[in-house]
């Protein structure tokens, strides 16, 4: 294991630095971006506490920001495809995925009432770009998980502003985890939760690739919580606050709700139905940490391929080529997909596993408390050195 792999870098343990790695082989940031190409941003807006007024905070919340093939490849469409595990929950962009099988503009997270100001801001984003993008139709991909148990979610907070400074920050990068970007103000398993990352190397038909994985985790209940094998989240014996329900007017959310947005990248050849099969595994990872789907929770789950069709850029945003010209792919055969399978149930949960590990307590709105996940605790329960 790299140091890389193991802490984030502000030098925080991840998963694989207590001991607990799902198999498979990480690249060399264990991250999304360890895809070639793929560039992060986030930005973070913690300020205020105490008592909620709607406008003034207290916040916690942020934007992260997904840039599929980079600054560079702006526009240039990748074949994509996504799966809805529970419905409750929103991801713009999806039905022309469905229409084209491709994703040829930046996706964006943040929380449940900032879909708008993520849409907006992209769409401002891109007219500074040079790319040659149609400026008069554009479907970005915004998906959200609900914030409002810590965050002054009704105020507006994110705005598109602070959009286009995420897209700004996007890089190729080992990724901070935790509570940062959109994940700030989330909880998953009611401990701290947030943003999560991890990849796969994998070696097919001759020829090296990389998955990577991005969770935004704010699902679960205590009781489920599955590490390693083990239910230990009864165990860890931690006050869920969450559970309190201190006042009629500041109702704690219903256990396991909250909402989970997954958004998975590789470089291997796979096709839209292909990305399709890939976003329909992503469930089997968050059940091997517990979760039995929420009906409060929306899971909806994103796949994308940088090495599909090198269509020429004519100004429209899926980068259709004109009538004259046709086009050929290269993708992996369907019978070698179950190491792809595997790759993405392995690295969604080690992702979701690092957006618990790496964090911190905080404390929100209202004096609404979600305690870290206990490393020490954790170990002793797993037995770990």
């Amino acid at each position: 294991m790299t140091e890389r792999q193991s802490f984030s870098p502000d030098g925080r343990p991840r998963a694989r630095a207590l001991g607990i790695a799902p198999s498979g082989r990480p690249g060399p940031w264990n991250a999304i971006t360890d895809v070639p190409g793929v560039e992060v941003g986030y930005r973070t807006l913690i300020s205020g506490d105490g008592e909620l007024r709607v406008g003034e905070g207290p916040v916690r919340t942020g934007v992260t920001a997904i840039l599929p093939r980079g600054r560079d490849g702006l526009g240039r469409p990748c074949t994509a495809g996504w799966y809805s595990l529970n419905g409750n929950g929103e991801m713009t962009g999806t039905a022309w995925i469905d229409e084209v099988g491709q994703l040829s503009l930046p996706v964006t997270i943040s929380n449940t009432h900032a879909i708008g100001a993520c849409h907006t801001g992209v769409v401002q984003w891109i007219n500074r770009q040079p790319a040659q993008l149609a400026r008069e139709w554009l479907l970005p991909v915004c998906a959200e998980t609900w914030d409002g148990y810590l965050n002054d979610i009704n105020g507006g907070h994110v705005t598109p502003e602070i959009v286009c400074a995420a897209l700004d920050a996007a890089e190729s990068a080992p990724l901070r985890e935790g509570s940062i970007g959109g994940g700030t103000g989330m909880n998953c398993y009611a401990f701290k939760g947030g943003s999560g990352t991890a990849s796969r190397r994998l070696e097919l038909c001759g020829h090296s690739y990389t998955l990577g994985v991005f969770v935004q985790a704010n699902f679960g209940s205590r009781a489920e919580l599955t590490i390693a094998g083990q239910r230990v989240g009864a165990a860890l014996d931690v006050e869920n606050p969450m559970e309190a329900r201190p006042t009629p007017s500041t109702p704690a959310p219903p256990a396991g709700a909250g909402s989970v947005i997954v958004i998975i990248a590789t470089d291997a050849p796979v096709d839209a139905l292909q990305c399709k099969a890939m976003a329909r595994r992503v469930p089997l990872g968050l059940a091997r940490t517990g979760t039995t789907g929420s009906l409060f929770s929306g899971d909806l789950f994103l796949a994308f391929s940088t090495a599909g069709d090198r269509l020429p850029d004519t100004g429209f945003p899926t980068g259709y080529p004109s009538r004259s010209e046709l086009v050929t792919s290269t993708r992996l055969p369907w019978n070698r997909m179950d190491a792809v399978y595997t790759a993405v149930v392995e690295a969604v949960e080690e992702s979701v596993l690092n957006a618990l590990i790496v964090n911190n307590d905080m404390t929100g709105r209202d004096g609404h408390r979600s305690p870290a996940l206990p490393h020490d605790r954790l170990r002793r329960l797993l037995r770990r050195p």
